[in-house]
């Protein structure tokens, strides 16, 4: 709904202008996808706006109506690099589908609230300025004198979805400028572990391993090792083709699992990289805790955890999630302690 974020947001800034009412809709529903620059000239323009901020009197992060934030680069001083927030920034410089039509909506709502007087402008002004909007074709807009001068508005717009981890990015940030760092991403199914590593490696220069293709040989899945609290991953393996080769910065050489095949895929070779990502459930078992840095938990509610799992996957497949793959994981989760254990916690509801 449009019309809450709307007047709160105009509460929230007083003084400010229909101009910047616009703003605010626009990135709503377009994010930056007008302003997409190269790499090298997106991080100048942080920097430089870097070098001569002045006190912002917005928030770290602000939510717009939508899919996108604001993200205040008051957050550079807070540990997040220039060159995150400028590859955050790029990664959500994507065209929005129905971004235009969802913006003339949110127009149309925008009338009606100055029709009824729950924004501080009157309907004639507000028809005035949309029409004219509309006439030109709904360009990006600046923010007004008077919103500049009084709130000193210094932010890039990002995803929703990305700015929830930006205190992952902080500690990363932080940590890497040490030397090497290996961290571990562990959690429930469906979480959104894999999405979470695809952003990372998007955003780093990072090699990402994932535990799915640790999974145990048919040979290996004895009764015995079923019942032990995650053994249902090959750790011995990860640890000796893996986590031992990253700290000695050495080349990893391993072999991924196939599981559709039930067989060992060709040796492959990993030049070392000063960040490792490791990727999945088991990951955080108590064997190859102490070859990371950190380790980071991804929880789920139930019901959107088999909301996922049904829309990803075939009736059948699903089925085995719920009555085998599931079932083991929660023992390991439980008898383990390994949410507990980690370092920071997202979660997905």
């Amino acid at each position: 709904m449009t019309e809450r974020p709307l007047t709160t947001y105009c509460k929230a800034n007083p003084g400010l202008e229909l101009q910047d009412v616009f703003k605010y809709l626009y990135q709503s529903c377009l994010g930056c996808e007008h302003f997409a620059p190269d790499y090298d000239y997106a991080l100048e323009c942080i920097e430089s706006e870097l070098e001569t901020a002045d006190e912002s009197g917005l928030p770290d992060i602000e939510a717009l109506d939508g899919n996108f934030c604001r993200v205040n680069l008051r957050m550079v001083e807070k540990g997040l690099s220039a060159e995150t927030l400028c590859r955050l920034f790029l990664l959500s410089a994507e065209t929005q589908e129905d971004g235009f039509e969802n913006l003339k909506n949110k127009l149309s709502v925008l009338r009606c609230l100055a029709s009824e007087a729950k924004v501080p402008f009157t309907l004639e002004e507000t028809e005035t300025a949309i029409k004219k909007w509309l006439g030109e074709g709904l360009p990006a807009v600046h923010h007004s004198e008077a919103f500049r001068h009084r709130y000193r508005p210094q932010y890039r717009v990002v995803k929703k979805d990305y700015a929830d981890f930006i205190p992952l990015f902080i500690r990363i940030d932080k940590a890497h400028k040490k030397g090497g760092l290996t961290f571990a991403i562990d959690g429930r199914a469906a979480a959104g572990k894999t999405s979470l590593s695809k952003l990372l490696k998007a955003v780093y220069d990072a090699n990402i391993f994932h535990m799915d293709d640790f999974f145990l040989r048919p040979w290996q899945r004895t009764d015995e090792r079923l019942n032990t609290p995650g053994g249902n991953v090959d750790h011995e393996r990860f640890l000796e083709e893996v986590l031992i080769p990253i700290s000695q910065r050495q080349p990893v050489e391993y072999r991924r699992y196939n599981c559709q095949r039930e067989r060992m895929d060709e040796t492959e070779t990993i030049p070392y990289k000063s960040l490792n990502i490791i990727e999945g459930a088991y990951s955080m078992h108590p064997k190859l805790m102490e070859y990371y840095d950190f380790t980071v938990f991804m929880d789920i509610s139930p019901e959107l955890q088999k909301k996922r799992i049904r829309k990803r996957n075939s009736p059948e497949l699903a089925e085995r999630f719920f009555s085998e793959w599931i079932p083991l994981e929660e023992i390991y989760f439980k008898k383990l302690s390994v949410q507990s254990k980690a370092d920071m916690i997202f979660v997905q509801d």
